[in-house]
This record gives C-alpha cells, structure tokens and sequence, in this order.
C-alpha cells in the first residue's frame, strides 16, 4: 500500500504531465505553419513519450485512489425462496377409450332374405333378445314334408316290429325299418335348427351401435360382413394407449393413471393400469396398455383420451423452473443471492438435477430450502455482482 504522500506525489506529477503535454501540442501546432520540420519531429515523439506516462500514472492511481473508483450499480432481480415440494413425473401419451365387448351380429348358416327387424340404432338391447326374422317358408315346407315321412316310417317299424314279434318276417327288415325312422328323425333335427338360425337373437347386451340391414335384404356368405347389426356394451370400458418401449422398465400392472378427455370439457380420471402388453410392436416399437373403466362416467368408445403414466414420484424434492438453469464449461448452475459484508450479492451454484416435467425441473444436488433462487434477472450475472430486488 503506497503513503498517502506518494500519492499526492503522483498526483502533482500527473498535473505537470498533462500541462507539458498541452504546451507541447499547441508548439507542434505553430511549428507545423513553417518551422523546422526535424524538430517537429522530435517534439512529436516526446509527446509520445509523455502520454504513454500519463496512462501509466493513471492506471497507477485508479489502483491505489480507490475513492476514484466509480461506485457499482447493483442489478435488479426477483428472488424466491427454495422449498420442498412433492414432485411427480409422467409419461405423456394420447389413447382412447374403447370397449371390452363388441360383436357383429349376422345370421348363421345358409343366411336368407330378412322378414322382419325387432331393432333400430341407438337401442338397448339385452342378451337373449329377438333382433331379425328371416325367412323360413322353405324350411318349414321340408319339416313338414318330413313329419308326413316321419309319421309313414313309424308305422312301417311298429308293423315290422309286431310280426317279427310273433316270429313273422325277416329281422332285417325291422332293423331297416328302425334306421328308416332314426334317419328321418335326425333330418327332421337338422331342419328344425336350421329353422332356428333364420331368428337372429343378441349374443350380448349393450347398445346396437349400428343396424345396417333392412327388411328384403338378402343375407349370403358375401354380404354377411356388410350388413348386420352392432352391438357395444357401453358399460365395460377400457383406456387403451401405446407405450414406447424405453418406458417398459416403469410400466406395469397397478401403475397409476391420469385420464383427460379434451373433447368432454377435459374430464379427468384417475385409474390404474389392468392390463400390459407382453410383445413389442415392431412397426412402432412400442407396447400397449389397458384400463378398465366403468361407462357409467359417460364415456364412449371412440373418445380420444389423454393418458399420463406416473413412473415416478418424490414426497420432498427440490424444483426449480427449468429457464433458471444455465450452463458453462464447468457445468449446470443456478443463480442464487446471498449475503456479503452486508450487502447482496449474485453467487453461482453447480448443481445436478434429476427429471423435469412441466417447466418443473428436479434439483438431486446443489441447493436445499431455504436458499434464495434468482428467478428474473439472472441473465448475464456473474459471481459476486451486486444485485437488489427493490
């Protein structure tokens, strides 16, 4: 530390400087009009000379005058407090809501031309329930044609039957005559069932989502797949989503579940994962996931669903927004203020951090509760910078 008397040494020094400096431009300035031009010259250089000293003994002073040192202006800032908070992390997905129990309904067998149609869309059905008619005009002709066979081959056994009884005939034909009437026993059989497939009947209860049939059409092996009758049970309903398979390790049956459904007024829902998929899909590598849910809420088969899988939770984390976090060659950091000779100052902290979700990112290391988070205004700080939040 220099005396104040060198001090002021310099300083006298500096003011005879700077005046010398003066006189000797205002000569080079008259010389320049006719004088010697080698004297010029060397006035020039020691003009040099001298503002080379100056800036020396100026740089000199600034060190050793810290009162001419221009006071800093601290930087405006936001501070909010470092909390724990509890801190869980989704995986973002869109599903839908489909229905555990669907079925196409159309006639079996030989099919026919419908007769008559017990159903319109949009009806409650239930299981068991007469849906169609088809006609049976053929078939009843040949149950009847056969009975008056049936009646015929009865007859023909029991008289059979009879003499053989009373040691009259052959047995063979009593045996022929009992396969007459087995035989025409089982036709009539079958006739009846095929009878009974031109009444089409509900296989479940549900909603009949879409008739597509009507009273004349025909119903053959080709156009089966084209008009029938639908039936959803709206009742037993599913979240049905695809997960990509570097999530496979944290989802699993009983995983929780938030449902949203953006097209109902975002209607949200809380649920589990009942069912996961044991194969990965190789055209999008991923894997899907069910939930069931009841349609008592009001949901439809159909709905777009927005499914966020919770693969994991903390109680007590700390979370800073993510715009907070910065990085340099060191590493990441955040802004926080402190406390030094009774003034505020911007410190940089080195921190490492966990997951983020939102515009929340998880802090593993490197702040704890309590500290003060430079939330606006840390753009640019350093360490060590003044700073005010008023």
């Amino acid at each position: 530390m220099h005396s104040p008397d060198k001090l002021s040494d310099m300083k006298s020094t500096y003011n005879i400087i700077g005046a010398v400096s003066l006189v000797l431009f205002l000569t080079a300035c008259g010389a320049s009009s006719g004088g010697d031009n080698k004297s010029l010259e060397k006035k020039k250089a020691k003009l040099e000379e001298l503002k080379k000293e100056q800036a020396k003994l100026e740089s000199e002073i600034a060190q050793l005058d810290t009162s001419a040192a221009k006071a800093e202006k601290p930087k405006l800032v936001v501070i909010t407090p470092v909390n724990t908070t509890p801190f869980t992390h989704y995986i973002d997905l869109q599903g839908n809501v489909d229905t555990y129990s669907a079925v196409w309904v159309s006639p079996r067998g030989q099919g026919g031309q419908v007769r008559a149609l017990y159903v319109k869309q949009g009806d409650n059905v239930r299981k068991g329930q007469l849906l169609m008619k088809l006609d049976d005009a053929v078939i009843r002709q040949q149950i009847a044609q056969a009975n008056v066979q049936l009646n015929l081959a009865k007859t023909m056994y029991e008289r059979r039957k009879n003499l053989w009884d009373q040691k009259i005939g052959a047995e063979i034909d009593v045996i022929k005559a009992k396969n007459d009437l087995e035989s025409l026993e089982k036709q009539i059989d079958l006739l009846k069932e095929q009878q009974a497939m031109t009444n089409v009947y509900a296989e479940q209860s549900g909603v009949a989502e879409r008739v597509t049939v009507r009273v004349g059409d025909m119903f053959t092996a080709a156009t089966a797949a084209q008009i029938g009758i639908a039936i959803v049970n709206t009742n037993d309903l599913k979240i049905y989503a695809e997960v990509p398979e570097a999530y496979q390790t944290k989802v699993k049956e009983g995983t929780n579940l938030i449902v949203t459904l953006p097209e109902d007024n975002n209607k949200t829902l809380n649920t589990k994962v009942t069912v996961v998929g044991k194969t990965i899909n190789p055209s999008n590598r991923s894997f899907y996931i069910e939930s069931r849910i009841s349609g008592k809420g009001g949901f439809r088969p159909g709905q777009v669903a927005m499914v966020r899988i919770q693969d994991y939770s903390v109680g007590n984390a700390i979370t800073v927004p993510i715009n907070t976090l910065q990085n340099d060659e060191k590493g990441k950091f955040v802004m926080v203020a402190a406390t030094e000779n009774g003034k505020k100052v911007a410190k940089k902290r080195p921190v490492s951090v966990g997951l983020l979700y939102g515009d929340k990112l998880e802090i593993k290391d490197g702040l704890k509760a309590g500290d003060q988070l430079i939330t606006e205004g840390f753009q640019g700080l350093y360490d060590g910078q003044l700073i005010t939040t008023a």
